[in-house]
């Protein structure tokens, strides 16, 4: 398996600009770190929410299924009323070494993610359970993180600036061409700090087309 750790390490913002030069969706407008310094990276295991029916549903024991280095995708159609995942969720997640949490919806019971640097992303936090609220309807399946659709085993990339999701099958693509933005930043830096103007180091290294879509 690839290590997609690497993503995390060139950050949201590199792999936002290779999603855009390959004219792919994957920035996940509206989620945001619950605490500083978090990154994450993994395929992602999807659920689905929908509001409670009769007879009611549960909020799931789908956590079981993931697996050590996955990330737990949990959409609740934005919902910011409820919470769909809490302090057992988070402490059994830091045990089994699960990458982190991306979540259309509110948290709760941050504490135990803070104590422990489990990494959550999410639209806000809230108190109110979600039990009799909302219950899973799916699992594995396609779902929704901000305005991006996430499927089984996308990888879903976290960090101080937000979320990105990058499509399984574009994956190894997507992680060359970040490595390669990434590694032309570093250009434009160095070459700054040694006494290039901005102007000249960011025309030097075609700075601005750096996240421009490729031409077909």
């Amino acid at each position: 398996m690839s290590d997609w750790s690497r993503f995390a390490e060139l950050g949201t913002a590199t792999v936002s600009d290779a999603l855009d030069r390959l004219g792919l969706p994957g920035s996940a407008h509206g989620l945001a770190p619950l605490q500083t310094g978090q990154r994450m990276a993994g395929p992602a295991y999807t659920v689905r929410y929908v509001p409670v029916g009769d007879p009611k549903g549960t909020v799931g024991d789908f956590i079981d299924e993931i697996p050590p280095g996955g990330v737990a995708v949990l959409d609740n159609q934005g919902r910011t009323d409820c919470t769909i995942w809490g302090d057992i969720m988070t402490a059994l997640a830091h045990k089994k070494g699960i990458a982190g949490s991306a979540i259309w919806g509110v948290c709760r019971d941050t504490r135990v993610a803070l104590a422990n640097g489990y990494p959550i992303y999410s639209a806000s936090k809230f108190m109110r359970t979600g039990k009799d609220r909302v219950e899973v309807a799916d699992t594995q399946v396609p779902v929704v993180l901000g305005d991006v659709q996430v499927r089984p085993g996308d990888i879903v990339v976290g960090d101080d600036d937000g979320v990105v999701v990058v499509p399984s099958h574009r994956a190894e693509e997507v992680l060359a061409l970040s490595e390669e933005i990434g590694k032309v930043e570093d250009d434009i830096l160095d070459a700054v700090l040694e006494g290039a103007t901005i102007a000249e180091a960011r025309s030097r290294f075609g700075y601005h087309t750096l996240q421009r879509k490729e031409e077909k």
